[in-house]
């Protein structure tokens, strides 16, 4: 099986976690540790946070994972 570049992509400067969803697209929590601006990107469907700038890490993480369990895009075949 061919893995699809969305399961590998470069990881950012501020990474935190990485999860991988379904199909094995990664989705990237990227900010800081503590205190707010933490976001997620899905690597799959290009679904992200929608308030960033409000987020901490803790509800990043939960909304990410949510996220992860159902999504089963991965932009293209992986043949």
């Amino acid at each position: 099986m061919k893995l699809s570049p969305n399961t590998t992509p470069v990881e950012p400067d501020d990474l935190l976690i990485r999860l991988h969803n379904m199909v094995g697209a990664a989705i990237d929590i990227t900010g800081k540790t503590y205190g707010s601006n933490t976001r997620w990107d899905c690597h799959g469907c290009g679904d992200h946070s929608e308030y960033p700038e409000l987020d901490i890490l803790a509800f990043t993480r939960d909304t990410a994972n949510a996220h992860a369990a159902s999504c089963r895009a991965a932009y293209h075949r992986l043949t």
